[in-house]
Parts: structure tokens; sequence; C-alpha cells
């Protein structure tokens, strides 16, 4: 799998480290040589120095070949721009765009761009945080609507099967790790006190799982 990186700050090269380390064909553009001493020896991709959104560079990347683009750079509209040239003259089959601005990301996701907000995750993940701190809320989904929450079994939930707790639509139980082994959902689980619940949640219905917890 060929992947292009845009932008080497932390967060590009911490993707495109990651990336590397599990074997896939990374690529990563910016404009600035210095910023390519964040990659560190390991990195084992190629670098391209130049401006993300050029045709020229983007092609000496092998965007003909790509399989995914990642634009990351500190810019929104560097991002936009890289995105949407990846997207509709190149035909990269997946792209996605790191954008500050929540109401610029709306926009580009109906052009078909995945795009991850930092201001938003952030908001969403402090309020959980600050409201919500009996939860181990692992991962916000989307703009938050949905999350991935752990909940240890309390003395309430002992005993307890998957249909106790699931609510369609608001609360659906994925996975229940026992003894440090983790195993996918079946009708004849009964939960044990120190069993971790892994939840999908709907942001309205934390309340009631932070209930469960407190209990």
């Amino acid at each position: 799998m060929k992947i292009i990186i845009v932008g080497c700050g932390r967060v590009g090269a911490g993707l495109a480290k990651n990336l590397s380390l599990q074997g896939l064909d990374v690529v990563v553009i910016d404009r600035n040589k210095a910023a390519f001493d964040l990659l560190g020896q390991s990195f084992k991709g190629r670098t391209i120095e130049g401006i993300g959104f050029d045709q020229k560079v983007l092609s000496k990347a092998g965007i003909e070949k790509a399989d995914a683009l990642a634009a990351v750079t500190a810019s929104d509209e560097a991002n936009i721009v890289a995105a949407r040239m990846a997207k509709s003259f190149f035909r990269v089959p997946f792209v996605a765009a790191r954008v500050y601005e929540p109401q610029k990301a709306k926009i580009y996701r109906r052009l078909g761009i995945h795009t991850i907000s930092p201001v938003t995750l952030g908001i969403e993940r402090l309020t959980s945080i600050l409201v919500y701190h009996n939860l181990n809320i692992e991962r916000a989904i989307g703009a938050g609507q949905v999350s991935m929450v752990d909940v240890e079994v309390n003395q309430t939930l002992a005993n307890k099967r998957i249909k106790d707790v699931e609510m369609p639509g608001e609360i659906e139980f994925v996975a229940l790790t026992r003894n440090g082994k983790t195993s996918l959902p079946n009708d004849a689980m009964v939960f044990q006190i120190g069993d971790i619940l892994h939840l999908f949640v709907t942001s309205s219905a934390r309340n009631k799982v932070d209930q469960l917890s407190k209990r």
C-alpha cells in the first residue's frame, strides 16, 4: 500500500513513522527540508522537498499509484488544496485532511474528503473528561456524536448480560475483556466483577452509561 503524507510536522512525522513501521510504502512531502529531521533514522520511506499541492511534486511522489493521501500541514488552505487535487485530479482512492476550522470540515466532507478537526476533537474530549470523568472514553468518532467507552463491571452490572446493557441506537456492546483477554460478544456472556465492557455510545446516552458506572 502506497501512502503520501503532505506535511512533516509532529503529526505528519508521527503518522509517517507509524505507517513505515507497518511496512507500508510511505512518501512524505514538505517545503522545509529540515522538517524531515523529525522522521528519525528508523523511517524507511521517501522524502520530497516541495509544495504539497504542486502537481509536479505530487507526480514525483508517485501519486498516480498512491492508495491514500493525508494532508496534515499547519494550513487549512494548503491541506484542502492538496486533498482536492489528490481526490479530483489524480483520483486517489482515499484522501484525508487535517482542518482546524470545524465549519470547513463539514463542507469538505461533502466533497468526499475525510477530515479531522483537532479543535472539535479537543472540545469533545475535554467535555467528556470534565462531565463524564467516571467513564474511560477511548475514542471519539466523527465529530464526537459517538464514542467508544470502557466500563468496568461493578456490583450493579455483575451477573447481567448484553441485553441488559444495550439500547438500540444509543448503546451498542462491542467486546468484553476478562483477565487480559478480549472477546467478541455472544448472548451467553455473563458479566463478572472486574470485566471491562467496550461500548459504542452516542453523546445523548453517555449520562446513562455514567450512571451505571457510579452505582
